[in-house]
């Protein structure tokens, strides 16, 4: 589905609103596979049945890393370190998409006298495998939630309003993406049933080049779950 621009910049809008608080900036610390990307990328929170997990591109997780801890995802205000080392990934190289459970997170906030105050994207908008399906060769409206990378290094919430569309049986994102939106979520949108607009969470940024961009889809990113069934 393709909106019109204004239609498009309300999306956007919305998006930071709703879900600001999903991603985090994730910078890659060890020396391989900081070629990619420049080690930059954004990783966010996904609640799948009652649990919590942090996703992001696996292309940056086989090394050592740290999470930016945005002062919005924290609380109380100062307790929280500006960023937290993290590693255990759950890898997927086959999906390209690393998987990290937030358990473990949880369990360094609440050693340290902080929480999280996080917004994950929630099972109900994660596109399952007949809204995939549905995303076809015509390009539709796509936003990408990303935390950028500016010259002196702020990681800035930025919303990319895209093209998204299949070709070859793969999604893709039509155009390059700028720095530090690897690994981010990528959104669209369909018609719903009462005549409005439904929003999906179809997967997230994969390395690509000037042609765009292949996209993790959810259905495969639920399947790959620790604990699923499918898996």
């Amino acid at each position: 589905m393709l909106l019109d621009p204004d239609a498009e910049n309300d999306v956007a809008y919305e998006l930071c609103q709703l879900l600001g608080r999903a991603i985090l900036p994730y910078h890659r610390t060890g020396e391989t596979g900081r070629d990619v990307a420049g080690g930059h990328a954004t990783a966010f929170f996904y609640r799948d049945g009652g649990r919590d997990w942090l996703l992001t591109a696996d292309a940056v997780t086989g090394g050592a890393g740290e999470l930016g801890l945005r002062p919005s995802v924290t609380e109380p205000a100062g307790a929280a370190p500006e960023a937290l080392p993290v590693d255990g990934w759950v890898r997927r190289p086959d999906l390209g998409v690393a998987i990290l459970s937030a358990a473990e997170l949880e369990r360094r906030a609440g050693e340290g006298g902080w929480a999280w105050r996080t917004q994950p994207v929630v099972e109900v908008i994660a596109a399952d495998a007949a809204v995939v399906a549905r995303v076809g060769a015509e390009p539709g409206s796509a936003f990408v939630l990303a935390l950028g990378v500016r010259e002196e290094g702020a990681r800035p919430l930025e919303v990319a309003i895209e093209r998204v569309v299949r070709v070859d049986d793969v999604v893709r994102i039509t155009a390059e993406i700028p720095a530090g939106y690897l690994g981010a979520p990528v959104f669209g949108v369909e018609a719903s049933a009462d005549g409005g607009v439904a929003l999906h969470c179809l997967g997230l940024v994969l390395p690509g080049g000037s042609d765009g961009h292949p996209v993790a889809t959810f259905d495969r990113i639920r399947a790959a779950l620790p604990g699923a069934s499918d898996a």
